[in-house]
């Protein structure tokens, strides 16, 4: 039997200040609900530049508490008045000091459900994560929303298969992968890993990155945001490379029984095999 949902993902260029940049989510979420999205995601770190091009710590100031802090109460609101389920990748202050790359998640209803904290941390020419973000304590939570269970993996940690599996055993039937990556090195890995990991975890994986060059570096985010269904295939077009834009498409969450029924891979799994993995 057939059981849709339409989801959404948001990629955009920097605007330059917080508040504008708020305020151009704020409208895409309104355009995702007009067409009908249940569930819409957004661009890590949505309403801030790609800071870690550079390590300053004036940018300790983009952090904010979650959920206590005003982004959140303001898509709380944004989420009840449209009905939509929200992910919100932000930047987290726990404490002063204390600070971590994370993703919110708010029911339709406008309630805070939770967060995930991104686990892998970079550290690498154009990518100074660890100067801003510990790594995440939060586990891999799978958050009970109006449109099913969902779960969050964040950019970098798309390249470790563990907490994608870790999704799937807790029930995940939708992960979003909110992401700032540029062109170079890794995006032969792009269309790549994300599908491999749909397929070998048989859930939907909608990934979303950034588009443009921002002023702290060069950088070029190329967006081509996707949802893709777990035997591999993309859900509609591929977004542009260089333009905002808003991906809206139909997820048939029945087709995870279908797959699930012919492939038997969480039947076939052999954990008690695996204890050299977690071997440091």
């Amino acid at each position: 039997m057939s059981r849709v949902i339409r989801a959404a993902l948001f990629q955009t260029a920097w605007t330059g200040d917080k508040e504008s940049m708020i305020q151009v989510h704020e409208q895409a979420a309104r355009d995702a609900a007009a067409q009908g999205a249940q569930v819409l995601c957004f661009q890590e770190l949505f309403y801030g530049p790609y800071f870690c091009q550079v390590q300053d710590k004036a940018f300790y100031e983009y952090a904010e508490r979650i959920p206590e802090g005003p982004t959140v109460g303001r898509f709380q609101s944004l989420a009840r008045e449209l009905g939509i389920v929200l992910v919100l990748p932000m930047y987290e202050e726990e404490q002063p000091g204390v600070l971590y790359n994370t993703a919110a998640v708010i029911d339709a209803d406008g309630s805070y459900l939770g967060k995930y904290r991104k686990t892998h941390i970079p550290q690498v020419q154009g990518f100074w994560e660890k100067f801003y973000f510990r790594p995440g304590n939060s586990g891999w939570p799978v958050f009970d929303t109006a449109v099913g269970r969902i779960g969050v993996y964040i950019c970098y940690d798309r390249h470790f298969p563990e907490g994608w599996r870790a999704l799937g055993l807790a029930g995940a039937e939708i992960v979003f992968n909110p992401s700032a990556t540029s062109r170079g090195l890794s995006r032969y890995l792009w269309q790549l890993e994300q599908p491999a990991a749909a397929v070998a975890n048989e859930y939907f994986v909608g990934a979303i990155n950034r588009v443009g060059v921002e002023e702290l570096g060069d950088n070029d985010f190329y967006g081509t945001t996707y949802f893709v269904d777990p035997e591999a295939q993309f859900v509609g077009e591929v977004a542009s490379d260089k333009e905002t834009e808003l991906v809206v498409r139909d997820l048939d969450l029945a087709k995870l029984r279908e797959v699930r029924d012919r492939w038997q891979f969480y039947r076939d799994r052999a954990p008690g095999a695996y204890t050299p993995l977690t071997a440091p």
